[in-house]
């Protein structure tokens, strides 16, 4: 027998009044091109235009402000990958709050640095978030500090239920909304949220392969997470307690994306709506470029949870997007050891269209004749056409061209 629902459509209703005026009302825009792209009518929710770049701010705002007098003198902690860190921090700084969080060690550069700016003492602790979350229940026996959950805690679902509100309030039309799923308090709180003013609407979750606990709870499969992924923000070993029964009774079905899709999904963000995601917050956009046959033709509702990125690994993920679509090539090419080959080589190149993005020498390690020179180029082009055309022009001024793996 399924638990009961620990929140309702009056918690939501009220955490919306308690927060208003303390975290922006984000907008929900029709993206055009992502609908001709997915063959879905897609509208986001830009949660990444909060101030800490998440929608985490709703539930820890509505958690801090239910606390007693006593709870706030005592100080609060939490145990988080990023975004929760900094929006527990940033409202507990503004409210008077002592917070200390605990973060996993590989927990981006960026969230660490910024959850320190906002005047939190930072533990880093443990290789995943159970490990942190044990590091953290200890320090807040020890310290007698109010444990703020990230996920599995109704105040917590309450708030995140808002966004949903928002959402309907602007496109009432919705049929279909999009989540993704970390521990299952963003999706709990709005499924709820949603099924209150429409009992028709759709929700699907997503969540990666490396730690698809919704999706395998639904297909009655025991629950086995683990590894890397790029959408570190929903890399979570379970879904909480609290937040399984409103997933198994409320969401539709849980889809689950690779790493390719996700990387693809920031990409196409970057490019189409101008705005950078973090890879939780593309794997709404990721489920409909690997599913477009479960979502072709609704109105479907996409969260864009997140835009903390590293930014190292957000030029890694552009280059490669570059490089998959054909526009970013790595070519070796053969040409003789003779002054102004070189010279040669690049006006070829540039007569062609492309555009040197990088070129090496190599004289020493090579396989090929000591009067022969083998020059490594990454050439950026227009579409992989344009490439294959650019490599075949090279090959017929008798010059031998290898490609690179995309």
């Amino acid at each position: 027998m399924t638990d009961p629902i620990s929140i309702n459509a009056a918690d939501i209703a009220a955490a919306a009044a308690r927060i208003q005026g303390q975290v922006l009302r984000t907008p929900t825009l029709r993206s055009a091109t992502l609908s001709a792209v997915t063959g879905a009518d897609v509208r986001i929710k830009f949660e990444n235009h909060q101030y800490v770049a998440s929608f985490k701010e709703r539930g820890a705002l509505n958690k801090l402000l239910l606390l007693s007098p006593e709870e706030r003198k005592r100080g609060v902690i939490a145990m988080s990958a990023g975004n929760h860190a900094q929006a527990v921090a940033y409202h507990a700084k503004r409210l008077g709050i002592k917070a200390t969080i605990v973060m996993p060690k590989a927990t981006p550069f960026t969230k660490v640095a910024r959850t320190r700016d906002h005047g939190a003492r930072v533990e880093l602790q443990g290789d995943a978030l159970t490990e942190a979350a044990a590091f953290a229940r200890d320090l807040a026996a020890k310290e007698n500090l109010v444990f703020v959950h990230p996920y599995d805690d109704p105040a917590i679902m309450a708030g995140q239920g808002t966004l949903a509100l928002e959402m309907l309030a602007d496109f009432p039309d919705l049929d279909t909304l999009v989540i993704p799923i970390g521990g299952g308090g963003m999706i709990s709180g709005c499924a709820v949220a949603a099924k209150s003013i429409n009992p028709a609407i759709e929700i699907f979750g997503v969540e990666v392969e490396a730690f698809a606990s919704a999706a395998q709870r639904k297909a009655g499969e025991k629950v086995h997470t683990g590894g890397t992924t790029i959408a570190e923000g929903i890399a979570v070993a379970d879904v909480g307690a609290q937040c399984w029964p409103v997933i198994d009774k409320l969401v539709r079905d849980v889809v689950v994306v690779d790493e390719l899709d996700v990387e693809r999904a920031i990409v196409l963000l970057i490019e189409i709506e101008k705005t950078v995601a973090e890879g939780a917050g593309a794997a709404g956009l990721a489920a409909l470029l690997a599913h477009p046959e479960r979502f072709k033709g609704r109105k479907v509702g996409l969260v864009l949870c997140g835009g903390n990125i590293d930014t190292r690994v957000l030029s890694s993920v552009l280059l490669r997007g570059l490089a998959r679509d054909g526009r970013l090539l790595r070519l070796s090419i053969e040409i003789p050891d003779r002054p102004g080959a070189l010279a040669d080589l690049a006006g070829r190149i540039g007569k062609a269209g492309g555009n040197i993005v990088e070129v090496e020498h190599q004289r020493t390690f090579t396989e090929r004749s000591a009067r022969a020179v083998t020059v490594e180029a990454t050439i950026e082009v227009v579409d992989r056409a344009h490439g294959d055309k650019l490599v075949g022009e090279l090959e017929n001024a008798g010059l031998t061209v290898e490609r690179g793996a995309a």
